[in-house]
């Protein structure tokens, strides 16, 4: 029997031969990704590698054009084909290598080799908020950008209290003699009081300090009405949301819309099929339009929420390998297959079919399928990045807390000079030696060790 087979073989191979070394072979392929996609002048992809691979086990030579017509190949109504069945039917091309599915009608017309693909039809939609870990969905309001934001300026804040508090002779007129009020630790409880809306005294005395805590009064009530609206619309939109996982499913609700590609065949086979489900889901995209012209479409809306893409397979896959915020039903119905097309008749399937064969026993097919459809998402980490406010959205909120901590600090720093120029006048000294002798005196170590002892004899 192996002899047997090994003579087929052998025949096989040397009509191939006859037939390649007679000319270069004309292929034809559609622009289509991940199958053909330019390169500069060259073509790369999915069905160019094939090519490749099988021109090495066969030995021929190949030149590639993309369709004229960029049509895959249906018959008109005068019986006329078009696209890359079309040449392949008037003898413009030897081969026609793309996703071309495998129909009844196309076999009557030209031959085609073993599938190098299987697929069949299923939808995509936007991760569901349940398979994602919500331990820390009291953060999910603000993105991390925001959140360091908040604490950044958070830090600033405290650290601009406690200055003014120092530098304003208003707030701290003797330093050797007063209890300093606003110290490092009571900087930051004060500001942090104003987040819960309660606040936390002694408030402050002075303009400056006053300035300072207004903006910043304002800006937290401003960032908690940002975030509470923003954590009740991310709730709302987690406790719609439904989770669907087959196409009987889908059909019995009505939360979620879908479609498909417009008089493409996955509308046809919704169309002609007599189960139920699948009629209801024709019957749905007729009544609500919800068709869309091309899978870049479909996907985009899919991406957006609250719809559901119906399409191949072997597609949804590469565009859940594109987007992350993106996942594929795991049922797939009406199974179809992409297969080589080539003329009524041709030497050359037989040849091409044992040639398929050969890599998908031999795991080439399955490193090709890895190799193209390789995971390279946008934006893996952030599934709800459009809800998430993002440091840009409040950016004129953080701008005016800078301005406030900025007019603080200079205010404070008027009032010090103030009154080093009365002192200076009284004593009849430099004002600058009287700003330096000031300044010295409210920031040396020391002030903090008397500081300390004034706190003691008031507690004792």
């Amino acid at each position: 029997m192996r002899a047997v087979l090994a003579l087929v073989c052998v025949s096989a191979m040397t009509a191939w031969s006859h037939t390649a070394d007679a000319k270069e072979l004309s292929i034809t392929t559609i622009k289509d990704d991940p199958y053909a996609m330019s390169r500069g002048s060259q073509l790369e992809g999915y069905c160019i590698d094939l090519i490749s691979e099988l021109s090495k086990k066969l030995g021929f030579k190949y030149n590639v054009h993309p369709v004229k017509d960029g049509r895959y190949g249906a018959m008109d109504s005068s019986g006329n084909w078009n696209g890359m069945i079309g040449e392949v039917i008037r003898g413009e091309a030897d081969l026609a290598v793309a996703p071309l599915t495998v129909t009844a009608v196309r076999e009557r017309f030209v031959d085609m080799t073993t599938p190098f693909i299987q697929t069949g039809l299923s939808f995509i939609m936007r991760k569901s908020a349940d398979s994602e870990d919500h331990s820390f969905s009291l953060l999910s309001p603000f993105s991390t950008e925001m959140w360091v934001g908040v604490l950044i300026a958070f830090l600033l804040t405290g650290l601009c209290v406690f200055l003014v508090g120092r530098i304003s002779p208003m707030e701290w007129a003797d330093p050797e003699a007063d209890e300093h009020s606003f110290t490092l630790l009571h900087s930051f409880w004060y500001i942090t009081g104003a987040l819960t809306l309660q606040g936390a005294g002694p408030h402050p005395k002075a303009l400056s300090g006053r300035v300072v805590g207004a903006i910043w009064w304002i800006f937290a009530v401003l960032l908690l009405a940002c975030y509470f609206v923003n954590f009740n619309s991310v709730l709302r939109n987690k406790s719609k949301h439904t989770s669907i996982t087959s196409f009987e499913e889908l059909a019995n609700q009505d939360t979620i819309d879908y479609g498909t590609v417009e008089n493409g065949s996955t509308m046809l086979f919704f169309k002609n099929s007599i189960y139920p489900a699948y009629r209801r889901i024709h019957q749905h995209m007729e009544r609500k339009k919800s068709y869309v012209s091309t899978m870049q479409e479909g996907v985009r809306l899919a991406q957006e929420g609250r719809f559901a893409f119906i399409g191949e397979a072997v597609s949804l896959d590469l565009a859940v390998a594109r987007y992350c915020k993106l996942t594929r039903a795991q049922e797939v119905i009406s199974m179809r297959s992409y297969s080589i097309a080539a003329p009524r008749g041709s030497p050359l399937v037989k040849n091409l079919t044992i040639a398929i064969l050969q890599l998908s026993e031999s795991g080439e097919l399955t490193h090709l399928r890895e190799k193209w459809w390789a995971s390279s998402c946008v934006g893996s980490d952030e599934t709800h990045a459009s809800d998430a406010l993002k440091p840009y959205d409040l950016c004129g909120l953080f701008l005016l807390l800078g301005l406030g901590l900025g007019v603080g600090l200079l205010l404070a720093l008027l009032e010090l000079v103030s009154r080093a120029r009365s002192r200076a006048k009284d004593g009849k000294k430099s004002c600058c030696s009287v700003l330096s002798s000031e300044l010295h005196r409210r920031f040396r170590s020391g002030g903090e060790g008397a500081e300390q002892e004034s706190s003691d004899k008031s507690k004792a």
